[in-house]
């Protein structure tokens, strides 16, 4: 059952909609910032909610990279893998981060503080390699800099 928090989240969000189909991201979103994935339980009560068919919304769920549908660890990282930030080294930002952390893609750590995951593009080219943190872009990464980042987030 939808909190009446995450409730009147979503019913503030339907307003800068013009349906309610429109907001299912958004609505899967807020459940996802309030219990840390988006359980099946969870997607059946947005669907009922906003008066669309769960397997619809499944379907955006598995679709969009940003929404978890299973447990993740209290950081998620994404890190850049497209060829700009490839070229620019993220392999062995992403194996450093492999083998400090003692995880592989899609895992999370045994203490539940960081999960790691690929992602396409973070659109900071510029800057590469880059990789994100709970919404923080960290740009320009070398294997020194890991360490520190990681620090931050406890």
């Amino acid at each position: 059952m939808l909190s009446t928090e995450e409730r009147s989240e979503i019913e503030t969000e339907l307003t800068r909609y013009p349906t309610k189909r429109a907001v299912c991201i958004d609505a899967m979103k807020i459940v996802q910032k309030h219990r840390g994935w988006v359980t099946d339980e969870a997607l059946q009560d947005i669907a009922e909610f906003l008066q669309i068919p769960p397997s619809e919304l499944d379907s955006v769920a598995t679709f969009y990279n940003l929404i978890f549908r299973k447990p993740v660890g209290r950081h998620v990282i994404f890190v850049c893998d497209s060829v700009s930030c490839w070229i620019m080294g993220s392999d062995r930002q992403f194996r450093q981060l492999q083998e400090q952390l003692d995880i592989q893609p899609g895992q999370t750590t045994e203490d539940g503080r960081f999960t790691l995951l690929p992602i396409v593009c973070l659109g900071a080219c510029d800057r590469a390699p880059v990789m994100m943190i709970d919404g923080d872009l960290h740009t320009d990464l070398e294997p020194d800099k890991l360490p520190p980042i990681l620090q931050i987030y406890k």
